[in-house]
């Protein structure tokens, strides 16, 4: 396993990368077509992709099983997406993938909330530590609201459908791989965005003659944000553990910002350094004490 470590560490980079320019790629699409369309077309490619590379790795699944797929396919990718990209209409992508990286901040709260699981000091202090960056963030220098209201909410929103999320996931891990949960989860979200595709985008989307630009980036959040960045995760979390491969988590709003200066031309100034240091730290904090309860159990 040592000799595999810089492979598996090199894929867990490039998840987080694809994660992070992801960001950049929905700004350029939105520019052309409305988040219902993208997200149909984006989950229908990486669950067709998906299925035709690993159709016989993905088990059956149990008709007992079908309620909790719908549920969890329902909070994400369906209501995540729908947080996350409406968000994204509304702020820059550096402030969308702060506040979406702040998933792991809230999930100890999750766990004492649905499974009385203990929050210790640590996951208090890294809790307060974010979300005192998020707030450095999204204040000017007046401590006036820079980042749009509603885009927050809409951001808060998908977080909360995220950590629902692990409550469905948490009960589907223990029986079905996690190519199969992720294929399921794309093909029945891609179900979900279908009826909204048709009744209110879908004359738009026949309408609409996109750039080179604009469809190579649809594709890109298909392929690399949807298909490959999971598929990289996954094989990293078998090999060395969520706990460390959740610290890579870190990268993905250091590579939006970057990739938003160099292609969107967004600036960076020292309060968005400082915000995004601040949130940083303290998902460092979180994932540390994670790690360090993990060692002891091992």
């Amino acid at each position: 396993m040592n000799s595999n470590k810089p492979v598996i560490y090199t894929l867990a980079v490039l998840a987080m990368v694809f994660w992070g320019i992801s960001y950049v790629w929905s700004k350029i699409v939105f520019e052309y077509y409305q988040p219902v369309t993208v997200m149909f077309i984006r989950l229908t490619i990486s669950a067709v992709m998906l299925w035709l590379i690993f159709r016989p790795r993905l088990e059956r699944i149990a008709p007992a099983d079908y309620k909790a797929f719908a549920v969890l396919s329902f909070f994400s990718p369906f209501c995540y997406f729908i947080g996350e990209n409406y968000g994204l209409l509304h702020v820059t992508p550096t402030v969308a993938s702060v506040v979406i990286a702040t998933i792991p901040v809230f999930a100890p709260v999750l766990g004492y909330m649905a499974f009385r699981e203990r929050i210790s000091t640590v996951n208090v202090m890294g809790f307060l530590v974010s979300f005192s960056g998020i707030w450095v963030m999204v204040l000017d220098q007046d401590f006036r609201f820079s980042a749009s209201p509603l885009g927050l909410f809409l951001l808060f929103f998908a977080v909360g459908s995220a950590l629902v999320n692990m409550i469905y996931l948490k009960k589907l891990v223990t029986r079905y791989s996690s190519l199969t949960i992720i294929t399921t989860q794309n093909a029945l979200g891609a179900l979900f965005f279908l009826p909204l595709f048709l009744v209110f985008e879908s004359q738009r989307f026949l309408s609409i003659r996109p750039t080179a630009e604009a469809a190579g980036s649809l594709i890109a959040l298909a392929v690399f944000g949807s298909t490959l960045a999971f598929i990289f995760y996954t094989s990293a979390v078998r090999s060395i553990g969520i706990a460390r491969t959740s610290i890579f988590g870190n990268l993905i709003p250091v590579v939006t910002a970057v990739s938003s200066l160099f292609i969107l031309g967004e600036a960076i100034d020292l309060g968005k350094v400082l915000g995004m240091t601040l949130v940083i730290a303290g998902l460092v904090l979180t994932q540390v004490s994670a790690l360090k309860r993990r060692r002891k159990t091992d």
